[in-house]
């Protein structure tokens, strides 16, 4: 959305938004802007989630596994949890032997790896949409 549409549609003439929208950018509230890319457009169109258990949890192990996580383009989002599993992570690929490839290759790779459970996404009916506001 533009700065000239945001303005109108929160009733503010332009330059008052560009100011609250800056503000809102320094302080944080407002982290980035990215485009917004559907993955089977891409041929990445399969997608899985995957709980992890690690091993043990221990800082240096942890420290480790995230960095790697971090660091895999396939893992397009990971959330560290209480209780069990260890890990939640959301990852994308072309198809299920690009999974599998993938899943052999790095996931089982990782650090301290105790299980890994794969559940397949059928349909996603509400991605990245934010907080409420």
């Amino acid at each position: 959305m533009t700065a000239t549409a945001l303005a109108s549609k929160v009733g503010l003439t332009v330059a008052p938004c560009h100011r609250r929208l800056r503000d809102l950018e320094s302080s944080g509230v407002i982290r980035g802007y990215r485009a917004d890319i559907d993955p089977a457009a891409v041929g990445l169109g399969f997608e899985a989630i995957v709980f992890v258990t690690l091993k043990q949890v221990e800082r240096t192990i942890m420290a480790e596994f995230e960095e790697r996580v971090t660091a895999s383009p396939n893992i397009v989002e990971a959330q560290r949890l209480f209780g069990s599993p260890d890990y939640l992570l959301k990852v994308i690929a072309a198809d299920l032997p690009a999974y599998q490839r993938f899943y052999d290759d790095e996931l089982a790779a990782l650090p301290a790896v105790e299980r890994l459970t794969s559940t397949l996404v059928m349909k996603n009916l509400k991605t990245n949409i934010g907080p409420p506001v």
